[in-house]
């Protein structure tokens, strides 16, 4: 009798021995103390190869900024020499980085094919949730296929709310960044809680009762499976770019919201505004649905904080008290389960100017409540954090989404 081997080994195997290794490459952690050392590590990042972390791009360093940064194998002792020569102080974050991508999965991968909640899900499994999810909870969630990716997947989008006539409604994606894979995992967990605890928590039986959730699982599709099979540190989509030969754009610069730079970069914004499939499918979207969207939530990792409009200037926006108090609110809320402490502002300010954001691109189209959640956890994992992590990251995260949705029903107009 021939023995069967599941698809989800074959896809995991390959997942294992096709990728890019990071044997022995490290992360790095500097803070610069005067505008010499900040105009180095911007030289430093011309001259090597640097992953930037924390901030996203070499322009965004500034004088006491705390910088994250990965480093090839080959490249590390050199870049340590480098930083020595010039007085800066480092501490190595990840001393190997393979060695932390293995531990993120608890020392061993999922290789069935089955869908949890509490693991990292590949696309595949994702896929066909969205599926089973509307037939378990047939009343509560349907999904639309909202437009297709690069490579021509569908994008799938959950809507989760009792069907009663014409509601408010709250936007949500995650894994606009395709190594951040703590946000689509939050996005699922949401999903599956809420439907589950319906008729049995008070508080969000009001909001399914009341609002819409319109929940994107995978904003990038193509560039999320690509951090599963070929490269775990991979951020943007998987598009050509006929200029060069570098690939894909950084989703979250592609929005009309101050929008321009370079194809090889990292945060490269795309030819143009809404130039990517992935974008202009949320986009239209949106823009198909502003009479009842009240609320734009987008999902990313790491650094613990709780930002809203604007990032692409310093000016603030015209109700920037009434978000700070929104956002205040919301990050006590998520504090109270397990004391994780979380910063919260106008994202200019809290960290670093950005332009083509998605949350300043909703802002201007009139979602006056838009918010980016940056979850766990503060480097010691970056990108990586532990699958035993994803149920208290999930947990605390649903209290400041229901603290949101909670004002949302009672003020937004």
């Amino acid at each position: 009798m021939k023995s069967m081997v599941p698809l989800g080994l074959i896809v995991a195997t390959f997942a294992l021995t096709s990728s890019r290794c990071f044997d022995s490459a490290k992360v790095y952690r500097v803070k610069p103390q005067n505008e010499k050392q900040v105009n180095f590590l911007k030289y430093l990042a011309n001259i090597k190869q640097l992953d930037f972390w924390h901030p996203d791009s070499a322009p965004h360093i500034v004088t006491q900024m705390q910088v994250d940064f990965h480093v090839s194998t080959h490249q590390s002792r050199s870049v340590q020499t480098l930083m020595e020569q010039n007085e800066i102080q480092y501490e190595i974050l990840l001393h190997n980085l393979q060695e932390k991508i293995e531990k993120q999965f608890d020392g061993k991968r999922n290789f069935t094919s089955r869908h949890s909640y509490t693991k990292y899900n590949d696309w595949y499994k994702i896929a066909a949730w969205t599926a089973r999810i509307t037939k378990i909870y047939p009343k509560l969630v349907s999904r639309i296929q909202i437009g297709s990716t690069f490579e021509k997947r569908p994008m799938y989008l959950l809507k989760v709310g009792k069907e009663s006539g014409r509601k408010k409604a709250i936007f949500m994606d995650c894994g606009i960044h395709a190594r951040e894979w703590i946000s689509p995992a939050f996005c699922q967990w949401f999903v599956k809680q809420a439907a589950s605890t319906y008729k049995k928590d008070k508080i969000m039986t009001h909001l399914l009762d009341s609002l819409n959730f319109y929940v994107l699982p995978v904003f990038n599709i193509d560039g999320y499976i690509w951090s599963w099979t070929q490269d775990r540190m991979w951020r943007k989509n998987r598009s050509k770019n006929s200029s060069t030969k570098c690939i894909g754009t950084d989703l979250n610069r592609n929005f009309a919201a101050a929008w321009g730079n370079d194809p090889c970069n990292e945060t490269y914004y795309g030819s143009a505004p809404e130039s990517e499939d992935e974008t202009k499918a949320v986009a239209t979207f949106i823009r198909n649905h502003l009479s009842s969207i009240k609320a734009y939530l987008t999902i990313h990792a790491y650094s613990q904080m709780l930002m809203f409009p604007y990032g692409y200037t310093f000016h603030k926006a015209p109700n920037h008290d009434e978000l700070t108090e929104v956002a205040k609110a919301a990050v006590e809320a998520l504090s109270s389960l397990y004391g994780t402490t979380y910063e919260y502002g106008a994202s200019a300010t809290l960290i670093y100017p950005t332009s083509g954001s998605s949350v300043d691109w909703a802002y201007d189209q009139g979602i006056k409540y838009s918010f980016v959640f940056e979850l766990r956890d503060k480097g010691s994992y970056g990108f990586l954090l532990p699958e035993s992590k994803i149920t208290s990251t999930c947990k605390e995260t649903m209290l400041a989404i229901k603290s949101i949705a909670n004002y949302i029903l009672s003020y937004a107009s």
